[in-house]
């Protein structure tokens, strides 16, 4: 089933777990490049760690736009996705994802995703190609200039629900967030399954390891 933006007219930390096994797909030179959801962040308008409480700007207008826009920039050289949730400057995070199909994905779809996003001149490992958030986009050929303050297009870029949650999810605290800046919030979602390939693995993090609870998706 694909996914339409008034389903993102919800709270986004509602939707952050909601989107766990949900498959982005992109159309690039007639092939679909397709990743499996497997790690997101929501933001909110009203904390500090998001893009939106530091106020409107133009490059900043997705998040001020109905729920279901696409609000990408840029983060360390790359691109990275998000979109816009019910009330303005609220929205989520994909971080991270896995190809799909999987563990089986398509060998001209995993061929063209290991050309778009390479490491050091050779392919990347295909269960590293969406391992963070500019690497999903880069993977999935995800550009600023393409889809900001954009929505889905039937046919070219599509969210879909294959009936897949994860049988249990991690929650926790976000990345990258400053101190001072609401760091505390656990908003970060993981598909449990997938952890040792998202990120930053919470469960292994030595230094500082953060809070983590584990809870099963119901029905």
């Amino acid at each position: 089933m694909k996914i339409t933006p008034d389903w993102f007219d919800r709270d986004p930390c509602v939707i952050a777990p909601d989107l766990l096994g949900k498959v982005l797909r992109h159309k690039v030179g007639g092939h679909w490049l397709c990743a499996r959801i497997i790690e997101i962040e929501a933001y909110l308008l009203e904390e500090k760690g998001s893009h939106a409480s530091l106020g409107w700007t133009p490059k900043r207008n997705a998040l001020f736009m109905p729920p279901g826009t696409i609000y990408m920039y840029y983060a360390r050289g790359g691109d990275s996705f998000n979109l816009s949730c019910r009330g303005e400057g609220n929205a989520v995070l994909i971080k991270s994802g896995i190809l799909w199909p999987w563990p089986a994905p398509d060998p001209a779809m995993l061929q063209h995703m290991q050309q778009l996003n390479p490491v050091n001149g050779r392919l990347r490992p295909p269960e590293t190609l969406c391992s963070g958030q500019t690497l999903f986009c880069q993977s999935l050929d995800l550009k600023v200039p393409e889809w900001d303050q954009r929505t889905f297009q039937p046919g070219r870029l599509e969210l879909l629900d294959m009936s897949e949650p994860p049988p249990e999810v991690l929650q926790t605290t976000r990345l990258g967030i400053s101190p001072g800046r609401d760091e505390h919030l656990p908003f970060r979602f993981i598909d449990a399954g997938f952890v040792r390939h998202c990120t930053k693995n919470p469960l292994t993090q030595r230094s500082n390891p953060p809070p983590v609870r584990r809870y099963a998706i119901e029905g």
